[in-house]
């Protein structure tokens, strides 16, 4: 059985495409691609920010659990802006990333990861990649890395545009009641580009947090 990939709602699908055209040939100087899509979207302060005490204090940025299994393995493979807010957005685009799986491991999707890291837009598709693993009773295995990240800062200064690679070729979807991990072939729908729009939050902690998520499904690019 092949391995079964996460859906993006359909308004978020409707979106992307949108965006796709205008990046699709990756040139960034299109007048399109110089405003960044949902940055006026306002970020909302968490309700929860509670972490188990068990968990080591590099998988605790912010005070928020973040980490995962030890066959659940998320490789950001990318550097570290020298923008100060560049950076700090573009960590915390991980930590959504990671707080999506961690949900899918505690196999809910109220997780206070899930709830520090995104608003609105994100916190609804972060929701609907979960609870997809929750409907199929599957968690995931493997190792997905991500890539060739850029960031982009709106002039404001309170939203930043992190794009990137995805490579899920060896992250796979494994049935919870009985163990097996779901393999296929390597193909091109193993490859996404992301853009995530981060929004600073307002109370001054530092923390961003994922607000608009588009996904460009089965990108050569990326290869």
């Amino acid at each position: 059985m092949k391995r079964r990939p996460l859906p993006v709602t359909a308004a978020l699908v409707a979106t992307a495409a949108l965006l796709l055209t205008a990046c699709g040939s990756g040139d960034d100087k299109s007048s399109d691609n110089d405003k960044i899509a949902g940055a006026d979207q306002g970020a909302e302060t968490p309700k929860e920010s509670a972490s188990p005490s068990g968990a080591p204090a590099e998988d605790k940025p912010d005070g928020v659990d973040v980490s995962l299994p030890k066959d659940m393995n998320l490789v950001f493979d990318w550097d570290r802006p020298k923008d100060e807010n560049e950076a700090a957005a573009m960590q915390d685009a991980a930590n959504f990333v990671r707080a999506i799986y961690r949900g899918v491991d505690k196999r809910t999707t109220k997780d206070a990861a899930v709830v520090a890291y995104s608003t609105g837009d994100g916190t609804r598709y972060a929701k609907t990649q979960i609870d997809a693993r929750l409907d199929g009773g599957w968690t995931a295995t493997g190792t997905r890395r991500h890539y060739q990240a850029t960031t982009r800062s709106a002039p404001n200064g309170n939203s930043v545009e992190v794009a990137f690679c995805v490579d899920s070729s060896k992250f796979y979807s494994k049935e919870i009641k009985t163990g097996k991990v779901l393999k296929g072939a390597p193909n091109i729908t193993d490859f996404d580009y992301f853009k995530i729009v981060m929004v600073k939050l307002p109370t001054g902690d530092g923390l961003w947090q994922a607000s608009k998520v588009y996904v460009e499904a089965k990108a050569a690019k990326c290869q």
